[in-house]
């Protein structure tokens, strides 16, 4: 049986895609999934730098909306933002929709190294995750 999941962000450009990504990345299993944000935003450079570390190419990244998606034709809806968890409670019942805290990266203020050093927290602490609640969809050791 195929799931879909879709993660949910503001802009859809940082940890949405990111966390699409990985789980595409790593999944085995029989799994589908998208990604989108409360609004519409581009995507930021600095996620095409620490998932291109992994080999992983955002080139095709589209950012769209919960509005722009077939939600009739997800399972699981994973809001990494309060205000995305606030938006598809609106549109899906809360039996689907889980909520991560996930820290924005783009708040980080330094230097270049300082903020690609967020988006790799983020990103490896969103891999944790993703193992962590989808073992079913990653090799076992």
């Amino acid at each position: 049986m195929t799931e879909t999941v879709l993660f949910a962000c503001n802009m859809n450009s940082v940890r949405s895609p990111m966390a699409a990504a990985l789980l595409r990345l790593n999944a085995v299993g029989d799994v589908r999934v998208d990604s989108a944000g409360v609004y519409e935003g581009g995507l930021d450079p600095f996620v095409e730098i620490v998932m291109g570390e992994l080999g992983v190419a955002m080139d095709n990244h589209e950012p769209k909306t919960l509005g722009d998606v077939d939600l009739a034709r997800v399972d699981k809806v994973i809001a990494l933002t309060p205000e995305a968890a606030v938006e598809a409670r609106k549109l899906l019942p809360r039996g689907m929709i889980e909520f991560w805290d996930v820290e924005n990266p783009s708040d980080e203020r330094g230097g270049r190294d300082a903020i690609i050093d967020a988006y790799r927290r983020v990103r490896d602490d969103l891999a944790a995750r993703l193992l962590a609640r989808f073992p079913e969809f990653h090799e076992k050791p």
